[in-house]
């Protein structure tokens, strides 16, 4: 009971109410719990995907949920960034065991231990680089460029020695980028868009929200606060990609299924990063996974952010699991 008292009584209700028999009423239920727009795809072996909406794309003008709009994919970007490190290590452009002081020398002084973090490390979160969007000056409604980014965590000490532990760090992913546009020559968004979204035909997956019309964004909203977020750009590597829910399922279907990369690829991705992802942006919150006993992938966006609404969206989406493993 004393534990009772101290949850959101917003977020009981939401654990309270039982779960939908079908998967649309339950898409239903998450406006109910106070989540403004939901967008959910599943993509069943033998089945056509399909699509199911809820509330508002934009709650200011009354525009429904639209399965075909654009969102902030957010963290789910890392997937294609740790794709696209198999594929170029499968090519020997990159070595998973070469040092971030080896990649950048000019950061070898800034950041502790550069000498001993190794790529594989920053790709799987063991570094101990600090993240910098926990830094208390990180400025979420005007995101700086990479560089000013970067500089936040400069000359800061460790979380911890390099390979002792996990701990999720953007910073990670902001250093992969460099240090793959470095050993290209051109942008990584250019080499993500050319080994991994053409030859899957995802002709709605963009790296930065400059790409695309913002016409075609759906709105992101946070609790407590009324503006719109979707202008709010957002361009660090791992965190600053665009698309349509169906693209992403088409990713995440190949991902998993071996489509995707090579033999050999696909055994130098499964030692450095994971099938599934989330993604958290203010103003946006998805979930991204594969599941192999139901052989569906299952992917929902939700265009709330903040308050109780995370803890909500995942209550929404493990019951949208739970239905379809019942039929």
């Amino acid at each position: 009971m004393i534990s009772l008292f101290f949850v959101p009584w917003d977020l009981l209700s939401a654990w309270l109410t039982p779960t939908s028999d079908t998967v649309q009423e339950q898409v239903d239920a998450a406006i109910d719990m106070g989540l403004d727009g939901i967008i959910v795809y599943v993509d069943r072996t033998g089945e056509s995907p399909t699509f199911y909406t809820a509330g508002w794309e934009n709650r200011e003008l009354k525009i429904p949920a639209d399965p075909n709009a654009l969102f902030k994919i957010a963290s789910i970007s890392k997937l294609y960034i740790a794709v696209a490190v198999a594929k170029l290590v499968n090519g020997d452009s990159l070595d998973l065991d070469k040092t971030l002081s080896e990649y950048l020398p000019n950061l070898k002084d800034r950041i502790e231990n550069a000498d001993e973090i190794t790529l594989r490390m920053m790709v799987n979160h063991t570094s101990g680089i600090p993240n910098f969007t926990d830094h208390p000056d990180y400025p979420w409604d005007a995101p700086p460029n990479n560089e000013k980014t970067l500089e936040l965590i400069l000359d800061e000490p460790a979380d911890f020695e390099p390979g002792e532990k996990y701990s999720y760090s953007n910073t990670n992913y902001l250093l992969i980028g460099r240090i793959l546009d470095n050993t290209l020559g051109y942008s990584h968004h250019q080499y993500i868009r050319e080994a991994i979204l053409k030859p899957l035909e995802l002709n709605h997956t963009y790296s930065l929200l400059s790409e695309v019309d913002i016409d075609d964004v759906m709105s992101g909203y946070y609790v407590g606060y009324e503006p719109d977020l979707k202008y709010t750009s957002f361009s660090s590597p791992g965190g600053s990609m665009v698309a349509r829910i169906e693209d992403v399922g088409k990713f995440l279907r190949a991902l998993n299924d071996g489509s995707l990369l090579t033999e050999e690829e696909q055994a130098i991705y499964s030692t450095i990063y994971g099938y599934d992802h989330t993604g958290l942006l203010p103003g946006y919150s998805s979930i991204a996974r594969y599941h192999k006993n139901i052989d569906a992938v299952v992917i929902q966006f939700v265009n709330t952010a903040g308050g109780t609404s995370w803890s909500k969206t995942e209550i929404v989406y493990n019951r949208i699991v739970s239905i379809l493993r019942a039929y």
